[in-house]
């Protein structure tokens, strides 16, 4: 078969920059070295839309261009551009990232199964993939295989569309967004059709924040979650931390009533406080998460009290320094982050005053707003808070939840992903051709399972069982929403397609 959609001329092929993944990537993965630097860990891919299947051609230009990702490495200019734009990823972290490397070899599995096997390239089938290593050599995988595996899809089984007017596309819904007031970000590297559409979708995107800035409209570009695009770009690099961090932890102690203050725990004392401050609230579901959030961070002295029962099992004794030069034991971790300049929260001081704010992903925004203006009133903070919004967006939501949130008292931002960068229609019927929605998962660390629980039951990953036993034992109640169906997320091309395959 006849690949379509080469990458675009001049450009290499593949991934080809361990920069070209997001930031919250790099973040998790300077807190693993710090505490859990020899965490076994195993991801596992989950196609949600099983109705669109790579063919053997796919599978094989995928299989190489994950062989080639033990080739791509920090340059010393990227690691002088994280020193200066980032500066909370520490010196440490950063002579460990220039030295880094990928062995897929050792850690990627990857298989195809063709469905009706005649030996062509155009024979579709099953296809999975496992990554399997230490949590800290693994982490930074799941970006670039999840791009690379819709590229593959887009490159040789879709292949009824093209490039022509990505950029003024990206451009009009850049106008739209910030001429409406929205502030917005670029999160679409996951599901990406290619490297070419997402570098296309930048320059229409910074294009129309000049022309947002000469207007001075209140809407504005605030960055990208892709530390690559955000360095040529020169815009800001966006995020923080994801599902991974609760669920890695959770999994270690196993310990799902304490996970959540474990793991923000855990953050302060790597970043410090007002740094990296959005929480993600729905691993476990939101109503969980704000026990966790309301508590209070502990001042070194009481951390010292209870290192050894907030530890992660395993770990050095809390007076047993780590051979990187850390101790895993809270109270030295609060102890190193102020003697590294890092604010340090005061006593009595709660995450949800530390925290300049949340992220919502799963579930009805709407209901998450209110959730969370009854809690910050309930808390007695009446700072005016962030709500970042990542969940499935187009200009219309955006719009919708900003004055929803700004009524509630919030300042909306918005993560916006795959509208940007996988927005596209079949030329020959003008219909639209649907991105994948596919994830690539934590599944077990330690040897226990990994799971998700989030605010819509569509969007639960992991073991079954476990996650039966958890939402029992925290007493997590199954909400609905209208937009929770995760085959139709973005067209009605999915929701028909899984229709038909419902009825096989």
């Amino acid at each position: 078969m006849v690949e379509a959609h080469a990458q675009h001329e001049g450009l290499p092929e593949g991934v080809f920059s361990l920069l070209d993944t997001d930031l919250y990537k790099l973040t998790m993965q300077c807190a693993i070295l710090k505490y859990l630097p020899d965490v076994p860990v195993t991801y596992k891919y989950t196609n949600r839309t099983p109705q669109k299947k790579l063919n053997r051609a796919a599978f094989q230009w995928l299989e190489l261009q994950i062989s080639k990702l033990d080739n791509i490495f920090v340059t010393t200019e990227e690691i002088q551009y994280l020193k200066t734009t980032c500066s909370f990823l520490n010196g440490h972290y950063l002579h460990f990232l220039s030295e880094f490397r990928l062995s897929p070899s050792n850690q990627v599995q990857a298989s195809f199964q063709a469905s009706h096997d005649t030996g062509s390239q155009d024979d579709e089938g099953d296809f999975s993939l496992k990554v399997v290593g230490n949590w800290l050599d693994t982490i930074l995988y799941e970006t670039p295989l999840l791009a690379l595996t819709s590229e593959a899809y887009f490159r040789f089984c879709d292949t009824d569309w093209d490039y022509n007017g990505q950029e003024e596309k990206a451009y009009n819904k850049g106008i739209k967004l910030m001429e409406n007031g929205c502030i917005f970000s670029e999160f679409g590297t996951r599901r990406r059709r290619s490297y070419h559409t997402q570098d296309l979708v930048l320059r229409g995107l910074t294009r129309a924040a000049d022309t947002a800035a000469a207007n001075k409209w209140e809407g504005k570009l605030s960055g990208s979650s892709n530390v690559h695009f955000a360095m040529k770009y020169g815009i800001a690099p966006v995020g923080t931390v994801a599902h991974e961090w609760f669920m890695g932890i959770a999994s270690i102690k196993n310990d799902y009533e304490h996970a959540n203050e474990t793991a923000l725990r855990y953050w302060v004392g790597c970043f410090g406080e007002g740094v990296l401050g959005i929480a993600l609230t729905d691993t476990f579901g939101t109503p969980s998460f704000l026990k966790a959030f309301g508590s209070i961070m502990p001042t070194p002295e009481k951390a010292r009290e209870d290192a050894v029962t907030t530890r992660i099992p395993g770990a050095p004794h809390p007076s047993t320094p780590l051979q990187n030069g850390y101790s895993n034991h809270v109270g030295n971790m609060i102890e190193s982050a102020a003697s590294n300049g890092i604010v340090i929260p005061g006593e009595g001081k709660s995450y949800a005053q530390i925290f300049t704010g949340v992220r919502q992903d799963s579930g009805d925004p709407r209901a998450f707003i209110k959730m969370m203006r009854d809690f910050y009133d309930s808390e007695g903070i009446t700072e005016k808070k962030t709500i970042v919004f990542s969940d499935s967006l187009n200009i219309e939501r955006c719009i919708e939840y900003m004055h929803a949130a700004k009524e509630a008292g919030f300042l909306p931002t918005f993560g916006v992903g795959t509208f940007l960068s996988n927005d596209f229609t079949h030329i020959s019927n003008g219909k639209k051709s649907s991105p994948l929605n596919i994830v690539i998962k934590l599944s077990s660390a330690n040897g226990s399972p990994a799971i998700k629980i989030s605010d819509n039951v569509g969007k639960n990953s992991g073991d079954s069982e476990t996650v039966d036993k958890v939402k029992a034992s925290l007493g997590y109640v199954e909400r609905t929403w209208a937009n929770g169906d995760e085959t139709t997320r973005w067209g009605s091309r999915n929701r028909e397609a899984a229709a038909a395959a419902a009825q096989i």
